[in-house]
């Protein structure tokens, strides 16, 4: 039976069909190739899982909804490689769970800041933005630097993420507590920040 253009746009649900067809077909001819890429699901070289306070840090700041504000994607245009550094590659996230790729800049893109500037500047910067830089919207975090890491928390966060395929070793999880001990939420946060996108160097 062959259906006119009258006949299909007649019928919502003949037409919702169509289009969720065409829909999936589209998007698996786009997205399936992706888990058979390398560049896409194996990480770069050196890369490793992060260690427990990073990974703490990272929670926290998933937490304190730093991604609402500041992306870790930098595009592969000339303007984007100038400001922040090379482009993004999927490769230094296939750890991430969840990634904070996005297209959100209220602030800069933090994909390369790890090693741009000292731990002492991240914690006058998280402490009062506007201590360094006097036009920052970015509210102050001064209760990071009071509240301490429970270190029990990241065994169950380690244990989850292994589940997903995170490389992490028993010795790892069962050691992961003893490296926060007396750490401040600020220093996991800012050992995270410090890690970023310093596995591909920056380039101007």
């Amino acid at each position: 039976m062959k259906l006119s253009h009258e006949q299909i746009e007649k019928s919502p649900l003949l037409l919702l069909a169509i289009v969720l067809v065409v829909i999936s077909f589209g998007g698996l001819v786009e997205i399936l190739p992706l888990f058979f890429q390398k560049s896409t699901t194996e990480p770069v070289a050196g890369l490793k899982p992060y260690s427990a306070l990073r990974l703490m840090g990272r929670d926290i700041y998933v937490r304190e909804g730093c991604y609402n504000c500041h992306s870790q994607m930098i595009r592969p245009f000339r303007a984007e490689t100038e400001r922040y550094g090379h482009y993004s590659v999927a490769g230094e996230f296939v750890y991430d769970r969840p990634f904070q790729w996005g297209s959100k800049r209220t602030g800069p893109d933090l994909a390369r800041v790890g090693a741009r500037y000292s731990d002492d500047w991240h914690r006058a910067h998280l402490n009062n933005p506007r201590d360094l830089v006097p036009e920052s919207n970015m509210p102050g975090y001064p209760w990071l630097a009071k509240t301490k890491l429970d270190p029990q928390d990241v065994v169950p966060r380690m244990r989850a993420l292994k589940r997903l395929n995170v490389p992490y070793t028993e010795q790892e999880i069962i050691d992961g507590p003893a490296t926060l001990a007396d750490k401040t939420e600020q220093d996991a946060l800012i050992a995270y920040l410090q890690g970023l996108g310093t596995l591909i160097r920056i380039r101007h």
